[in-house]
């Protein structure tokens, strides 16, 4: 929570609020089901109709603060208590806006989903302002992050995980005592789908918010070390298996200048507070972009929450300048030629080669199981593929974003690094 222009951000919040509660009324009246966090209130409405769906969406987010005390047991703060007011304003302003649009009645299915997807962006708007507003979390995402901190697990994976339960509470509930499925339906997936990824976009585009939030805050600009140093940089990208790493290695040995490749991951380890194990596993490596993006936009819901992939290659980002401003080197993989784009002296190179000359380094030099060789080369390119495209919005094997490419098999690893060396040098020249 931040206090500075409190009044300004308390008022930001419950017009969020309200906004939320909008969105989350428009959902409901669509009839195709609601956001999977007000899914379990809508359903018990259905149960218990004598009970509004602002009174269970209280009761629910109550619940959540008790759990929020057992796990977090002494760090449980008075500043928690602040969600009981919210979530109550939250809760009187659903009820509110159902009345409101009371007479709202889709009569067909387009004019349903119309509404349903235009309840993503009412609610998406609402979060928005709620996280900029920045005073409290509703309990439902403050149970979130009690999880986070107790089982020392990924936000974006137990916020999935948070909303599936409630889906699958819904779903059974609504089995159970109302015979059918009632109050999740595709809207409820859309909204799962499409709230986070609005939500971003607002966060991207609606920068307006935070001179208004904090009007005194100042933007300091400091120019990067590496776009002045008379260092030298050549960037290695390479197909897996194509001797990438040793044809990197040679150069370096041969000018006389540091190897970085495995050595990054001590240096980013440090830097980061990750564990050396944590980032060989997951750096250079998203298995599918998609996914990917799925799970990141659960982090918009968290004033300031970074997914740890992200905070990785930000972190990594500036141990490779660091060391570009410090040294001349050679560099292998991690997005270095677009990390390093308008260093004045970096050279970029992308190693290639046939699938036999592939296949025999794999076996040979990874110990990797011919049965299995073929699949890991396919994954290996497959996750560089969607890393570059997720953190460089480019292509990662469009040979356009090179200065020069090799066919390693045509040559042989010595060759290839003499040829490698000589283009370079005929560059400085």
């Amino acid at each position: 929570m931040k206090t500075n222009n409190l009044t300004i951000r308390a008022l930001i919040l419950i017009i969020g609020l309200f906004i939320m509660s909008f969105g989350v009324a428009l959902s409901i009246r669509s009839n195709l089901g609601t956001t999977p966090i007000s899914s379990v209130p809508y359903v018990y409405n259905y149960i218990f109709p004598q009970l509004s769906v602002g009174t269970f969406t209280i009761l629910l987010n109550l619940i959540f603060l008790a759990i929020q005390a057992i796990l977090l047991k002494k760090k449980f703060t008075l500043l928690h208590f602040l969600q009981i007011p919210a979530v109550m304003v939250f809760g009187g302003f659903v009820d509110l806006s159902l009345i409101l649009i009371e007479t709202w009645t889709p009569t067909n299915y387009v004019i349903q989903w119309m509404f349903s997807i235009a309840s993503c962006f009412v609610i998406a708007f609402g979060i928005f302002l709620q996280v900029k507003a920045n005073v409290t979390l509703l309990p439902a995402e403050g149970v979130s992050m009690a999880l986070v901190e107790t089982l020392k697990k990924d936000f974006g994976k137990v916020k999935i995980g948070l909303d599936s339960s409630l889906v699958a509470l819904s779903l059974v509930s609504s089995i159970l005592f109302l015979g059918g499925l009632f109050g999740v339906r595709e809207g409820t997936l859309a909204a799962a789908f499409l709230v986070g990824f609005i939500l971003q976009f607002y966060q991207k585009k609606l920068t307006f918010i935070n001179a208004i939030i904090e009007p005194k805050a100042t933007q300091i600009f400091v120019k990067e070390p590496y776009m002045t140093t008379d260092n030298f940089v050549i960037t290695i990208s390479r197909q897996f298996g194509s001797g990438g790493h040793a044809i990197g290695e040679l150069i370096a040995k041969k000018l006389g200048v540091t190897f970085y490749d495995s050595k990054l991951i001590n240096l980013t380890a440090e830097a980061s507070g990750f564990t050396p194990e944590y980032v060989k596993e997951h750096e250079q490596k998203i298995t599918n972009g998609l996914l990917y993006k799925l799970y990141k936009q659960n982090y918009a819901y968290v004033n300031e929450a970074i997914p740890p992939q992200d905070l990785l290659f930000m972190v990594q980002t500036r141990v490779i300048r660091d060391i570009a401003a410090k040294e001349s080197c050679v560099i292998v993989g991690r997005a270095a030629d677009y990390i390093l784009k308008g260093h004045p002296n970096c050279f970029n190179i992308f190693i290639h080669a046939d699938k036999e000359f592939r296949i025999n380094r794999a076996i040979k030099e990874y110990n990797i199981s011919p049965n299995d060789v073929q699949k890991e080369l396919q994954h290996k390119d497959h996750y560089r593929m969607n890393y570059s495209k997720e953190y460089t919005g480019r292509a990662w094997a469009d040979l356009n974003n090179y200065d020069l490419t090799l066919e390693s098999s045509l040559f042989g690893i010595d060759i290839t690094a003499e040829m490698i060396i000589d283009a370079w040098k005929k560059t400085e020249r």
